[in-house]
């Protein structure tokens, strides 16, 4: 894989927002899934980025294949190239994902760990979301049957299915996915929890049904383009 150095492909506005702070299109981001089999997780990342941008690296350990199976590259959205890299381990996972955020050609990493295996610890993941930032390239960490210890993610979302909407010419198939996100940790913007709407034909996701939390407003309706 040829790397292309990172001027050719971002700008200043990808990696920083109007507060300085650094984008979480170019972090690691972390998603728990409520239920290890629920496919919500691997939509919602996928749904955060762009195809044509650049192939996305996707690296799965033993574990997350033989219990969640691998991609289905029918089903992923237009435009959108994927390497895939099996290993065994959740450290040979941490590897290549890190060599593969030093490459600003790729649109984006996604990680499949499985569980919490001790090598996944606040330094390990604070690596990673250095290198993301450093290269402008966005990185999506899938967490199954696993607790959210202490993390050097910048962003924490817990996502789960909802009945789809109905589609527009049969209200007796499905249509849009829709998605439960709660997003409990961010050094972006305020946690709150949302059902989030995908539209696969745009590539579009919406987070504009802000779902009220224990004690606390709802909070302000959010969108997300891929």
């Amino acid at each position: 894989m040829t790397c292309a150095p990172a001027s050719l492909r971002t700008s200043t506005d990808l990696l920083r927002d109007r507060a300085g702070a650094v984008s979480p299109a170019a972090t690691l981001s972390e998603v728990f899934s409520t239920t290890v089999i629920d496919g919500a997780a691997t939509g919602f990342a996928l749904a955060h980025l762009s195809p044509g941008r650049g192939p996305v690296l996707w690296v799965q350990d033993r574990l997350s294949r033989r219990e969640c199976g691998i991609p289905y590259m029918a089903g992923l959205p237009a435009g959108m190239d994927v390497l895939r890299v099996d290993v065994s381990r959740p450290v040979d996972v941490l590897w290549a994902v890190e060599q593969g955020l030093g490459c600003p050609s790729l649109g984006g990493v996604i990680a499949e760990i499985w569980g919490d295996p001790p090598v996944l610890d606040f330094t390990a993941t604070k690596r990673l979301a250095l290198r993301a930032e450093a290269h402008a390239v966005p990185c999506w960490l899938l967490r199954r049957a696993a607790e959210p210890a202490l993390s050097g993610a910048r962003e924490r979302w817990r996502v789960s299915s909802l009945p789809s909407a109905n589609a527009p010419c049969d209200a007796r198939a499905p249509g849009r996915p829709h998605w439960r996100v709660e997003l409990f940790r961010s050094r972006f913007r305020a946690p709150a929890t949302w059902v989030a709407q995908y539209d696969h034909a745009r590539h579009h996701m919406s987070l504009d049904h802000p779902i009220a939390l224990r004690g606390e407003p709802d909070g302000t309706a959010l969108s997300a383009t891929g």
